[in-house]
Order: structure tokens, then C-alpha cells, then sequence
């Protein structure tokens, strides 16, 4: 009686880690991908023209920093843009 007590536990306790994993992992994605579809808009847009600069442009540099850091990524490089640093 104890051993299946033990393994439903254990069963649960996995399902919620894996289930806690999944929803992090979603909201990176998510972010990731919304980060790049800003940039996209951000270079169709021609909006740093705008702003009398260039566009960030599509090199492995920039597209790293937004798919990894998302939003905040692509406002770091709308930033350092703005400021002339050039990525």
C-alpha cells in the first residue's frame, strides 16, 4: 500500500515541476518571438528614420539580443541606437 502511495507522489510532484517548466518556457517564447516581430515592425516601419538613424538592421548580433531578451532586448537596441551606439 505504501510503494503505490509513494509513486502517485511521485507522479504528481513530476507532473507539476514539468507542468511549472512548460509555462515558463511559454512565456520565453512568447516574448522571444513578440521581441523579433517588433523588430521586423520596427525595420518595416522604417521608424528609426524617423528619429534621423538608421534601422536596426537584421545581423546575428541583433537578432540574438531580441530573441533572447525579447522586448527589453529590441528597447536596449532602440536605446543604444538612439544614444549612437551601433550593434
Amino acid at each position: 500500500m505504501s510503494d503505490i502511495l509513494i509513486a502517485v507522489v511521485l507522479i504528481v510532484v513530476i507532473l507539476a515541476i514539468a507542468y511549472y517548466l512548460v509555462k515558463k518556457l511559454a512565456v520565453l517564447v512568447l516574448n522571444a518571438v513578440l521581441g523579433l516581430i517588433f523588430l521586423f515592425v520596427l525595420n518595416t516601419l522604417q521608424v528609426m528614420t524617423w528619429m534621423g538613424r538608421p534601422d536596426l538592421g537584421y545581423s546575428l548580433v541583433t537578432l540574438l539580443i531580441c530573441g533572447i531578451g525579447g522586448l527589453p532586448g529590441v528597447l536596449v537596441l532602440v536605446l543604444l541606437n538612439i544614444i549612437g551606439i551601433t550593434v
